[in-house]
């Protein structure tokens, strides 16, 4: 099974997360700016909520992503405020043909120091744990 890890973060937050996922299914962590150049089965894509929207470069490159190199994508991330990003990364993968998981993870972020510390080491392993789940 080929898996592919790709993150978009302002604070640093989700990265720390597609690390902690890049590890444990053996992938390497990279941002979104990387284009997906192979195909794969599964793409755990990383993002957040920013002005109550996914950012343009995370809509950006969703519709880039052409359905004959990505399988599957899994979503996940962290935010301060509101919750999954879920529907709206769905909204732009469904205009290329891409397949979501339903399953996903999110946890807090920090932001202006709400949830200070976050994400913190226990969510970095329920992270990983999540993505072992993802390809078991």
């Amino acid at each position: 099974m080929k898996i592919a890890v790709r993150y978009y973060t302002k604070t640093g937050n989700t990265k720390r997360l597609a690390e902690a996922i890049a590890e444990a299914v053996g992938a390497e962590a990279l941002p979104i700016s990387t284009p997906i150049t192979e195909p794969v089965d599964i793409l755990f894509l990383g993002n957040s909520y920013y002005a109550f929207s996914i950012d343009p470069e995370v809509r950006d490159f969703v519709k880039g992503l052409d359905k004959n190199m990505v399988g599957r994508i899994v979503n996940f991330g962290s935010a301060a405020m509101l919750n999954s990003t879920f529907k709206k990364v769905k909204a732009e993968a469904d205009k290329v043909g891409i397949k979501m998981d339903e399953r996903e993870f999110h946890c807090k972020g920090e932001f202006k120091g709400l949830h200070k510390g976050k994400p913190d080491e226990s969510d970095r392993k329920a992270a990983a744990e999540f993505a072992r789940k993802i390809i078991a």
